[in-house]
């Protein structure tokens, strides 16, 4: 009886030590294999205290009851796994190549020196990580050179809502983004902010597949019936007998707000989400991420897409028959063309107008063209 009770003691304290780490670490799905495994072992050295496995059939049917509970609670880590392995599109895109000053960086810069040059009171500036290169070009030009750290100096680089975010609490003076979302309007009133925007250049909105789908390009009224749930399956747009992934991005981030544009009255689905475990342990549901799979579809901006990721195993779709490109951007052909912005919320920093001015300037449209974006002024 008394090594009955050390040995569950023992068994249940290792498992709980596994456990928590688990969940720490934010692999919950081995909790049920380990849970299984805890059992399976307990049981076992249980039976053979006891004397259970006398006959050849015991010991067979428990090591058949076992494989099966071991092999039903293995599924989960194995899909994770597999998933895990499925490319995503965010996960490829390392922004330090993109820092100014920075040895063997993929800046862009102007054939000579900038007219303007900032010395003293640099506005801080934050953006969405699709525009930072830009921006990043922008201040190689003509902010002082030194280390700027990318999240913790004049210039930083987040997500767009991140960006707003700091924006909005002053913690910058200026950002390069999409256009905001209702909510970040909203947020800007209840602080009673003026949010002013001012274009400076121009992007295509981008739908993409995997490169393995046969659809080539939609029109604007399929994309919205995929996005609404009216359409779930690729071959009723022309494609394999296989359903649609429709993945989405989360609420205030500058894709989102710009299928929420694009889709104007018509409600949007549900978006796909996935079990993220915090750092306390917690389990809570976020946006899923865009990963590859053969029947999936995602969006985001075509520099960031061809640019900064430059994922061979995705295609961009041609939208109404159009491929976005910066020659169709430019000549307006490209059908979901937007403009991207720099905002500022009623900052004080003398040098802002006068940057925003340069960067509207014949040089810093220049400098937009030579980053690979599309200028607002030809």
């Amino acid at each position: 009886m008394m090594a009955s009770i050390f040995t569950f003691l023992c068994i249940g304290f290792v498992t709980m030590i596994v456990l928590f780490t688990v969940l720490i670490t934010g692999k919950f799905y081995y909790t049920a294999l380990i849970v299984t495994v805890a059992i399976i072992l307990f049981l076992f050295i249980e039976f053979l205290i006891f004397g259970f496995f006398k006959t050849k059939n015991r010991k067979v049917a428990f090591a058949c009851i076992s494989l099966a509970a071991i092999a039903i609670t293995s599924i989960s880590p194995i899909k994770h796994a597999y998933t895990s392995k499925i490319p995503t599109v965010a996960a490829e895109v390392d922004v330090y190549q993109y820092m100014p000053f920075s040895e063997n960086t993929k800046v862009a810069a102007l054939d000579k020196e900038a007219s303007l040059k900032l010395t003293d009171d640099l506005p801080k500036i934050d953006g969405a990580t699709a525009l930072y290169p830009l921006y990043s070009a922008i201040v190689q030009s003509t902010y002082p050179k030194k280390e700027y750290d990318l999240y913790d100096s004049e210039v930083m680089v987040n997500t767009t809502p991140e960006a707003y975010t700091n924006l909005l609490n002053g913690k910058v003076d200026m950002i390069f983004a999409a256009a905001p979302s209702v909510s970040q309007q909203n947020r800007a009133k209840q602080k009673g902010l003026e949010l002013k925007l001012t274009p400076i250049g121009r992007e295509a909105f981008v739908f993409f597949v995997n490169q393995k789908n046969n659809i080539d390009g939609l029109t604007i009224d399929q994309i919205k019936k995929i996005y609404s749930g009216e359409v779930k399956n690729w071959q009723d747009l022309g494609g394999d007998n296989d359903s649609i992934r429709a993945f989405q991005r989360p609420e205030d981030s500058g894709s989102q707000t710009a299928l929420q544009k694009l889709m104007g009255d018509t409600p949007i689905m549900e978006a796909p989400t996935e079990n993220v475990a915090s750092g306390m342990g917690d389990i809570i549901s976020e946006v899923a991420q865009y990963r590859n799979y053969k029947n999936a579809i995602g969006y985001t901006f075509r520099f960031y897409s061809n640019e900064m990721v430059k994922n061979d195993q995705i295609k961009l779709l041609e939208i109404n028959g159009v491929e976005p490109t910066k020659e169709t951007i430019r000549n307006g052909t490209y059908p979901i063309s937007t403009e991207f912005y720099i905002v500022t919320a009623g900052t004080t920093n003398p040098n802002v107008e006068k940057l925003i001015e340069w960067v509207l300037s014949p040089e810093g449209q220049q400098l937009v063209e030579k980053a690979g974006y599309v200028p607002i002024v030809e």
